[in-house]
């Protein structure tokens, strides 16, 4: 019998309280389902739960030798594979704290964490994180050890502090077959573990500074993550890819904390650029994705549908338009006419079956998305075709629950209803506050920082500026300090129109300006995998994004986009006065590396306001064109500068819809 039945740890929490109890409870109950999937060399690779509890538990035991103690703070760095997974599992098994670092950043960016954090451990994917450790060494004095997954280009290293995870487990396997008492001291470490320890630390993506490491406890994880399950009726039946980064609440609660509460299976790709092809192989049962990705599935589709013959373009098109009719309605369990409904079957078999599998949600049963709005036209697409995707609203500081949508009332215009033992206000200066408990533990050393964020009876500050509507769903407008006002006194909402154009395939990106100003202006990055198939279409030459930014035909069609932007924003109450009366297509793409984004690819506004500041005054003093130069960071950290003459042109603007001035009025 094996020792963690024997020991009968996991009967004894029927309702564990830690994810090293799940572990056990899930390897007895769902021994032989399978916990985790990898594709490696083409093949996917799987472990049954019983399989992972071997695998962590013996990397645990290999950690141990290595010197890991209760209260230690290990980074977790690379992309998404099982033996970084398990290095969650393991760490907190022994009372360690996982710390999972962006991948992509840069050496700086990751020295400041590992010394905030006190990073005395680090497991890393491969030679790449270990090279950018090593190089930090002195900014990170705390780092003892670096354990690595990937063992190529490593053999001539000096081993002294440098550790295969290979050869851990090989420790820990000569322990269990060694000393008779190592899998029960486990399990005695396993027992120690309470709800209220310290489970995680994740740092935010330092969107207005230095990122702050939230501290997450098993209980905020255990609880959001059953909550979330009951919700939307998750089970051990379920399957996910994990394709996100590790470092993000998101990816923590959906591929970790709620895979090891329901017992469903994740599945890791080979690497990033196989990501589409491997979740087609796997159709995932449950799916997460940031606006961005289904705004590039769906720019890939369109692309493609642009070069289908007529015939099938005629086809798509026919059936698409008919979705959007009645696929809604039919998802939403309404009443359709039996017409409409064979037509729709008709367009299942002919259309949306196949777009479905090649976007490789065929099986996709509950799908979500969050991190910014997204565009209403984009999210019904995927609905009409029989997708239930549906918006949440969260953060990390809530262990990612505050709002989402139930089944049956879900609308594109809102984020949902308060999610299960959730409490919601809205202030008076109009910022949504909430209580949960999902509520982080502080901020790790910057006391200051959680006094401002979380109240003492428990209400923390989203910083978000919204409303709740007639049907008491959540609306979200935009960061509640980015939320300003024209030099008229109207609304100034820079989000709400930046959505409103990043609606286009066309347009990757867009920031708004206007705060005291006497109108909008807005930067416009393109899409180059969307503009660049129509340049290739079309016979247009480019040999860069920079040349093909600021070509007189881009700049037509970016025009044509602006101007539907604004007749939809002219019709709307709120945001008549928001048109875009100049706009500018960037010469660069907005880059994470160049701080223009944070690692989850959000906009950091003030940044941006201040490395091109004199564009923006560009944009307001009537030029026509602007000569600037740009520093860029490339991806081997070496750093140049980018040189261009930035074309600057007016927009197409419209009268306020006859209603919106009668309400002014009145």
């Amino acid at each position: 019998m094996p020792r963690w039945e024997e020991n009968g740890l996991a009967q004894a929490h029927p309702s564990p309280d830690t994810f090293a109890k799940f572990l056990l409870l899930n390897a007895e109950r769902f021994r032989g389902r399978p916990a985790m999937r990898h594709k490696d060399y083409g093949i996917w690779q799987s472990w049954t739960w019983e399989e992972q509890l071997e695998e962590v538990r013996t990397f645990a035991l290999g950690l141990q030798t290595a010197g890991l103690k209760r209260g230690d703070k290990i980074a977790v760095v690379g992309a998404n594979r099982p033996r970084l997974y398990w290095t969650f599992a393991a760490a907190q098994s022994l009372g360690a704290v996982p710390v999972p670092v962006y991948a992509d950043s840069v050496a700086e960016e990751m020295a400041y964490v590992l010394d905030h954090a006190e990073v005395k451990y680090a497991v890393v994917e491969d030679q790449e994180q270990v090279d950018k450790l090593l190089s930090i060494a002195e900014k990170a004095p705390h780092l003892k050890e670096i354990v690595y997954d990937e063992p190529r280009g490593l053999g001539d290293y000096d081993h002294t502090h440098l550790h295969a995870y290979s050869s851990l487990c090989e420790a820990g396997l000569k322990r269990l077959s060694q000393e008779p008492g190592a899998a029960a001291l486990w399990l005695s470490e396993v027992e120690k573990g309470r709800g209220a320890d310290l489970a995680v630390m994740l740092y935010t993506s330092g969107t207005t500074g230095r990122p702050k490491g939230v501290m997450l406890s098993n209980d905020n994880l255990v609880r959001s993550a059953l909550n979330g399950n009951a919700f939307d009726n998750l089970t051990e039946n379920e399957s996910i890819i994990a394709y996100l980064p590790l470092a993000w609440v998101g990816d923590h609660l959906f591929s970790y904390a709620q895979s090891y509460t329901a017992g469903f299976s994740v599945a890791c790709p080979e690497s990033a650029e196989t990501v589409n092809e491997d979740r087609r192989e796997i159709a995932p049962t449950y799916f997460f994705a940031p606006p961005r990705v289904f705004e590039t599935l769906l720019t890939a589709i369109m692309v493609r549908m642009e070069d289908a013959g007529r015939a099938k373009k005629w086809m798509f098109d026919h059936f698409l338009a008919h979705a959007r009719e009645v696929g809604e309605p039919l998802l939403n369990g309404e009443t359709v006419g039996l017409w409409d409904r064979t037509k729709y079957a008709l367009g299942e078999f002919l259309v949306y079956g196949p777009l479905k599998n090649r976007l490789g949600l065929s099986r996709m049963r509950v799908g979500y998305t969050a991190g910014e709005a997204i565009g209403p036209e984009l999210f019904s697409f995927y609905r009409s075709i029989g997708l239930n995707l549906k918006q949440l609203y969260g953060q990390t500081e809530a262990t990612v629950y505050i709002t989402a949508q139930p089944d049956g009332r879900i609308r594109p215009d809102t984020v949902g209803l308060p999610s299960p033992e959730v409490e919601i206000r809205v202030d008076e200066n109009g910022e949504v506050l909430y209580r949960s408990p999902g509520v982080f533990m502080g901020y790790y050393k910057n006391e200051e920082a959680t006094r401002d964020t979380k109240t003492a009876d428990g209400w923390v500050h989203t910083g978000d500026a919204g409303f709740f509507d007639r049907d008491g769903q959540l609306k979200i407008i935009d960061r509640a300090k980015d939320v300003g006002k024209f030099a008229s006194g109207a609304l100034f909402a820079p989000k709400y129109i930046e959505n409103a154009l990043k609606f286009f395939p066309d347009i990757k990106e867009a920031v708004a300006f206007g705060h005291g100003r006497d109108f909008c202006a807005a930067f416009i990055n393109i899409d180059l995998a969307a503009v660049g198939s129509w340049a290739e279409r079309n016979n247009i030459a480019y040999a860069s994004y920079q040349e093909l930014a600021g070509h007189d035909r881009v700049y037509r069609i970016i025009a044509a986009h602006v101007a539907e932007a604004n007749r939809r924003l002219a019709a709307e109450p709120l945001m008549a006065a928001s048109q875009i009366r100049r706009f500018l297509v960037l010469h660069k793409e907005l880059d994470a590396d160049d701080g223009e984004l944070t690692r989850t690819q959000k906009v950091r506004r003030s940044y941006i306001a201040e490395r091109y500041g004199e564009l923006i005054e560009a944009l307001y003093d009537g030029s026509t064109e602007k000569y600037v130069e740009t520093e860029v960071t490339y991806e081997d950290g070496r750093k140049g500068v980018l040189r261009a003459t930035v074309r600057i042109a007016d927009a197409e603007v419209f009268p306020a819809a006859a209603e919106t001035v009668r309400e002014a009025a009145e």
